[in-house]
Parts: structure tokens; sequence; C-alpha cells
């Protein structure tokens, strides 16, 4: 079947409507959505659309969305991410349990979908790590094709002959501006594309609509500025696990 893979949306609702636009990931089959959905200044209406979806929807638990969950219950112990705190606020009784029923890993036709790695939601694993360090993450896994996301860069790689693919993020990604993702189609097809969209525009829309009191730096910063792939791996690299 074709699939679109969407990761790391992070409540950027314009950045999820342009790929949702786009005419492959209307026409395909599955919509699969990797986790750190919510994360970001509109995560009640960025749910309320990925809802909309119905069936077609295949959901995966990221980090931020375990975490939005724990704050909006407990308040939280630690603060990955300023957004957080806020995010989870915003959130209504009702939207938990969507969150807690999210699985850390899916299965589709012999792909394995994940948020960082099949074992964790929080490891990081970088196109340029160690064959032994992917090994180490992937013990145990019998799929041939591995799709994960976390990081925010897309890449496409081999890891002993496992095809390994990350989408890259639609909402705040590293490296060109544009929302990222994927398609794969029949056998190990997989293309990985970006939807350019009024950055703009989107970045006005957010301003207007999000609450967030800081909501005018961070679309500077994720969505309008956002960091290179080379500042990301140089934050990321020797890091063994960690939250994006």
């Amino acid at each position: 079947m074709n699939v679109a893979v969407l990761a790391d949306i992070h409540g950027v609702l314009p950045a999820l409507e342009a790929v949702l636009a786009e005419p492959d990931v209307r026409a395909a089959e599955k919509i699969v959505l990797l986790g750190d959905l919510l994360a970001g200044p509109m995560p009640v209406e960025t749910l309320e659309r990925l809802q909309a979806l119905g069936d077609r929807a295949v959901w995966v638990r990221g980090n931020a969305d375990r975490e939005l969950a724990e704050w909006a219950r407990t308040g939280g112990s630690a603060v990955p991410d300023p957004i957080v705190p806020w995010a989870a606020r915003q959130l209504r009784p009702a939207d938990l349990p969507v969150l807690d029923a999210l699985p850390l890993t899916v299965t589709l036709d012999g792909v394995l979908f994940c948020h960082a790695t099949p074992r964790n939601d929080t490891e990081i694993v970088l196109v340029d790590s160690a064959v032994e360090r992917w090994a180490e993450v992937l013990a145990g896994v019998t799929e041939p094709t591995v799709v994960c996301g976390h990081t925010h860069m897309p890449f496409v790689r081999l890891v002993d002959r496992r095809l390994v693919v990350n989408p890259g993020s639609v909402g705040m990604p590293y490296g060109a501006r544009g929302a990222h993702w994927a398609l794969l189609g029949d056998g190990d097809s997989v293309r990985l594309r970006r939807t350019e969209y009024d950055v703009e525009a989107a970045c006005r829309h957010l301003v207007s609509r999000s609450a967030y009191p800081g909501i005018e730096e961070w679309v500077d910063f994720f969505v309008r500025n956002p960091a290179s792939d080379v500042e990301a791996l140089r934050v990321f690299s020797g890091r063994g696990t960690s939250s994006t």
C-alpha cells in the first residue's frame, strides 16, 4: 500500500494542512503519524485535524505526546521544552486517553514504525551513527524496514541490510524550511518529500491564533529560521538517549 509518513508535527497546524493537501497524501491508503504531534503552538486544533483523518490515520506515540499527558495530569517533573507545560494546559480531559492509548510501535506490511527507536521514545540515532549503535537499538527487530522520527532530520540509509528511514519533521524541521514527510510504496520504494508553503503567512497565523506567551520567538526560531542539519548534528552527536 501507499503510506504517507508524517512525524514531529509539534502543533504547527499550517504546516500540517500544507502536507495534507498534497495529492500523494490525499491518495495514500494510510497516513502514519509518527509521534510528537501536539507539543507546539496549536495543540488542540492539531489534534482535531488529525482525528478528522479517521481510519486512514495510524498513530504512534512520541516522547512529547507522553510528556503532554504527564504534565496535564501531574505537572511533570522536568521541562524538556518550555512549550510543553503550556500545551499540556490547553488539552481537554477527553484528549488525555487519546494520548495514553498511543502505541510505541506499529507494523504495517513488514514495515516497523516508531518515534525514536523500537524500544524507547527518546533515544537518538542519526544518519551518521555507527552501525554498532544501530544494531543496539534495533536488537530483536525482524522487519526489513524501520521508519523513525524524533531527530527532525530526513534520511534514508542501510543498516546491515535493513532499510532505515526518517521522514524529517512536518512542523519543526532541522535543515531546509518547509514541511518534511515521506511516501512509502510497493517493495522498498521510499521518497523523502518536502512541502513548501507560505512560511510568513503561517507565522502570522500562529501568532494570531496561539496564546502561547513566547509565540513570536517560537515561530521565528522553529518555523521561519530553523536550525541547519549541521547545527542539529553537532548538538545531537555523542548523546546516547535524549528528548527532542
